[in-house]
């Protein structure tokens, strides 16, 4: 580039000095001035030239950098695509397992809800049988209530024992001969006598040291009469002594006491087949 201007400053110069044998102070500032334009041009355009080259670079920079980005991109999205597909396998999979799942889940659900439709079914159907053959006892003491799924036959102690004693009387054993007619009747009927006593410390009770012997001494009495009398199997029984600690009412007065000192039978369904059932 430099040469070109170099050369028309050349050929201006050569056609004034042809045209006339001595140039004129005037043509001669002329010539000088063209030849700074010319050089200014030409600094100029070097710069410009590399202003351009440099961006070129850059350009070529970036261009490597964003394919090297799209390659990256590309591969990001083959591995996803891939992991979709084998998700999306492996979900179906899942489901239809899940589904079989819950369908089995479902299927021991209704099993365990008929379970306890018949067991609540036969529970009101006993509460219902012992109400009618113990009626006569409930104006001395005797309850028949649901509680949590089984049958509470509660029994004051004036029902059953003297004072201080744990000796059934004519009429405890009255009530449990009624009992055992009932429980004879119904061999899924598991049977538990509890015993329960007042606060009161006991006093002149020969060997009964406390309530804790009291309650299990009473208890083992019912039990003993309910299997050796009136043949109840022995294997449904079960005898606890609850003492003081399950009072049913405040000991605080002789009413509340009263209350207090009985024993409950407790009568629960055998809910083997529900067991077995949520085993599976």
């Amino acid at each position: 580039m430099r040469k070109i201007y170099l050369l028309l400053f050349v050929g201006l110069f050569a056609t004034a000095f042809s045209s006339c044998q001595v140039l004129s102070i005037k043509k001669y500032k002329a010539l000088l001035a063209t030849q700074d334009s010319l050089n200014r041009g030409w600094n100029e355009s070097q710069l410009m030239n590399e202003n351009l080259e440099s961006l070129i670079a850059k350009l070529r920079k970036d261009t490597t950098g964003l394919s090297s980005a799209l390659n990256d991109m590309k591969n990001q999205y083959s591995r996803m695509d891939s992991n979709y597909n084998k998700l999306r396998s492996n979900s179906s999979s899942e489901i239809n397992k899940l589904s079989q799942d819950l369908k089995k889940r479902e299927q021991r659900l209704k099993e365990v809800e008929e379970i306890l439709r018949k067991r609540d079914e036969a529970t009101n159907q006993l509460k219902e049988k012992l109400q009618q053959a113990l009626l006569g006892f409930t104006k001395s003491g005797l309850t028949v209530e649901i509680k949590n799924g089984k049958v509470y036959v509660s029994m004051t102690d004036k029902l059953l024992f003297p004072s201080g004693s744990i000796v059934i009387d004519e009429k405890g054993k009255q009530a449990l001969t009624q009992l055992a007619t009932v429980l004879k009747q119904q061999p899924e009927i598991n049977i538990a006598v509890e015993g329960h006593t007042d606060s009161q410390k006991i006093t002149n009770l020969g060997q009964i040291k406390d309530n804790w012997d009291l309650s299990v001494l009473r208890s083992t009495s019912v039990v003993r009469y309910l299997t050796e009398v009136n043949k109840v199997e022995s294997v449904r029984m079960t005898a606890t002594g609850k003492g003081e600690f399950q009072p049913l009412v405040s000991n605080a007065n002789a009413e509340g006491r009263s209350k207090n000192r009985r024993i409950e039978i407790v009568l629960s369904p055998k809910l083997d087949e529900l067991y077995d059932l949520i085993k599976q």
